[in-house]
């Protein structure tokens, strides 16, 4: 083996002292214009992870170029290959990271997790997963490094099945102790949308850092169990964790999703008291929860006092304002922007048509193409909704001509080169699912063929979702069918619809066979499950459901699941024990709940309970005109006039007027 010169001895070293100096031009300046070349080939590695700590991509190919030029025996030195592969995967060229990869005589466990995570990170999930299955055959096999990377495709997919075939192939090799795999279990299982095996990854993981808290509250926020991801976060303080600005911006969601202001301002104390109260990512979560629970004036405080604010900043303070409703004061802020981009633009449509102004969110639209700003998909996936919604709110559109307008939106779309994406393609379902347009939705049904997406879960969710709702259950269980992974959504939309058409057996069978399918139902199913029940008039399926959604699931029954409960038992005449039922209720009965019983007691002619339950309501709400009509139409059902009579001039003197579409039964 050759001894280095002087020479090359000082170049390594004034290499090496330069680059961790982090002087990458003036390295690359000696290194380039000497001509000695460097005797090591670590000195091309610590060259390389410089322009990787600078994302400098051009000093990155001048200095791969000058090893194949001038030290040509390193160019298939595999540590210095894994660099290179590493380095233009870090600088952003995937093509340059795969032809360095595809030249390699040999490679290493490091050469494929690096080749397979530069895959995953930069949204090529199925290249990915590809390259995890070549690996194998070469005799390389998964580490603890390879697992996160191909768990998060799996999360990224919601490829729930091979993620579970990981899960059981990390027990084998016996990585599961590992905490970074067992934290991207953890994440994968809630995105697939099964939190309880989520949260069962959880409790397994010996010692849970911030990282494995975070996971699982944001995995609980995700999948609609706001509760349980604040509960999550206590418990999370309570072991003496100390929550990070990412466990932060993941909770705080939580707060303003269900109105927990009190939870909210409570996080806030904590964020000030841990000095996260200058991070941005942080203070914009605090302005969208507090906005969410309409404080909008503490929003606005916290936004005007951010030193630096960014389009996201920006964004939640508009969006906020326009959520509750202040919809003058969100535009003047959009128009104090020191510049827009599509966000901002898509926010102030996004908050007419939230606010159902659609005229104005169509003129945004319009003035958005003129300023040169061209729209995306999330902009369409505003504009679709705001044509759909011009339907709910009867603004002298005929049904079909919401969904005309929303069929042109999504023409211009086209035009426009705009790719739809798949909340576009779900959005423009939607419209024609609310108002029935079977004819309208297939022709989309079509498009979604044509681009080759049909497969794609949220998007056989939403044709599952809108052939039920124009009537079409058969073709709508076809499609369900032929959805390779369904989710609780999937199964949830097509239970809903069997219930909603009359086929409650059949919704039944099908929550029977979801359970076997290992996925797990949430409270929306359950809400279908009982709904199914009731109009098939299954009181044992009905209490049986209802008790196992707590005991069988840990899932907390909401005010539908009571509702549902109070009808199913008031329609087969067990009154007495509906109102048993209503009175041992765990949380305060509501007065849709006791409306219910009162319109059961009609059906039943019920005069005492009757009037025991519409005093109650009078009690809640002595305003509420439904209450009068249906106490009114109990005493006509059984002929006491005198007391309709008394029941209607109660309601004159409080000037209560009948709400359209309640109906008095006539005196004779």
């Amino acid at each position: 083996m050759p001894v280095p010169s002087t020479a090359n001895l000082n170049l390594n070293l004034s290499l090496t002292e330069l680059c961790r100096e982090g002087l990458l031009k003036e390295a690359l300046h000696i290194l380039l214009t000497l001509y000695n070349a460097p005797t090591n080939f670590s000195i091309y590695i610590q060259l390389l992870q410089t322009c990787i700590s600078k994302k400098a991509l051009l000093e990155g190919k001048q200095i791969h170029s000058h090893i194949n030029e001038r030290n040509f025996e390193f160019a298939t030195c595999k540590p210095l290959q894994n660099t290179l592969i590493r380095m233009y995967d870090k600088c952003g060229s995937l093509v340059d990271a795969r032809q360095v990869f595809d030249q390699m005589n040999e490679r290493d466990g490091f050469s494929w997790n690096i080749i397979i995570s530069a895959y995953q990170r930069h949204g090529y999930p199925h290249e990915a997963l590809t390259m995890f299955h070549r690996m194998q055959p070469t005799g390389v096999w998964p580490d603890q490094f390879t697992y996160p990377s191909i768990l998060k495709v799996c999360a990224e997919i919601r490829d729930l099945e091979q993620g579970m075939d990981f899960h059981q192939s990390i027990l084998e090799r016996g990585f599961l102790s590992d905490d970074v795999v067992a934290n991207a279990l953890v994440d994968m299982y809630a995105k697939c949308g099964n939190i309880y095996k989520a949260r069962e990854v959880f409790e397994k993981i010996a010692q849970k850092n911030v990282v494995s808290w975070t996971a699982m509250i944001s995995g609980y926020v995700q999948n609609g169990f706001c509760d349980k991801a604040l509960e999550t976060f206590k418990q999370m303080q309570s072991a003496g964790v100390k929550p990070n600005s990412m466990t932060f911006a993941s909770v705080l969601p939580a707060c303003g999703k269900i109105g927990a202001f009190k939870q909210g301002t409570d996080i806030h104390q904590i964020i000030m008291e841990r000095g996260f109260f200058s991070d941005v990512v942080v203070t914009n979560a605090l302005i969208h929860m507090y906005a969410k629970c309409g404080s909008i004036h503490k929003a606005r405080h916290l936004f005007d006092k951010m030193c630096q604010k960014n389009v996201v900043s920006w964004t939640a303070m508009i969006a906020g304002y326009a959520q509750n409703g202040v919809l003058d004061e969100a535009l003047r802020l959009f128009k104090e922007m020191p510049k827009r981009n599509v966000i901002s633009w898509n926010a102030m449509i996004a908050g007419y048509a939230h606010n159902g102004i659609v005229a104005k969110a169509m003129e945004i639209f319009k003035d958005m193409q003129l300023a040169g700003v061209k729209p995306n998909s999330t902009t369409f996936a505003s504009i679709l909704p705001a044509c759909a919604k011009m339907g709910v709110l009867g603004q002298g559109y005929t049904q079909n001509g919401f969904v005309e307008i929303a069929l042109e939106a999504f023409k211009q779309m086209l035009l426009a080169g705009v790719k739809p994406a798949s909340t576009t393609f779900t959005s423009i379902l939607s419209a024609c699912a609310k108002m029935g347009a079977l004819g309208q939705g297939a022709v989309i049904h079509k498009s979604i063929i044509e681009e080759g997406i049909s497969s794609e879960v949220e998007i056989a969710n939403a044709l599952v979702d809108m052939y039920c709702k124009c009537g079409s259950i058969y073709r709508a269980r076809g499609l369900f069918d032929q959805i390779p992974q369904k989710n609780v959504v999937s199964w949830t939309a097509m239970i809903t619809g069997y219930a909603q058409n009359g086929f409650s057996k059949d919704a039944l069978k099908l929550f029977e066979l979801m359970k076997q399918s290992r996925t797990y139902p949430d409270h929306v199913s359950f809400a279908c499950v009982l709904l199914a029940c009731n109009h098939a008039g299954l009181v044992d399926e009905g209490c049986k459901y209802f008790n196992c959604i707590t005991d069988s699931y840990c899932i907390t029954p909401t005010i539908d699941h009571y509702v549902c409960m109070v009808d199913l038992l008031g329609r087969a005449g067990y009154l007495e024990a509906t109102l048993n039922f209503i009175i041992k209720m765990p949380i305060k009965p509501v007065a849709v709940v006791w409306t219910c019983l009162l319109r059961v007691c009609r059906a039943h002619k019920n005069i005492s309970l009757g009037v025991f339950t519409a005093t109650l309501l009078f009690e809640l709400d002595s305003k509420n005109p439904a209450t009068y009509v249906l106490l009114s139409n109990i005493y006509a059902e059984v002929g006491k006039w005198g007391e309709v009579q008394k029941v209607r001039r109660l309601m004159k003197d409080k000037g209560i007027k009948k709400i359209p579409g309640c109906s008095w039964i006539e005196s004779h």
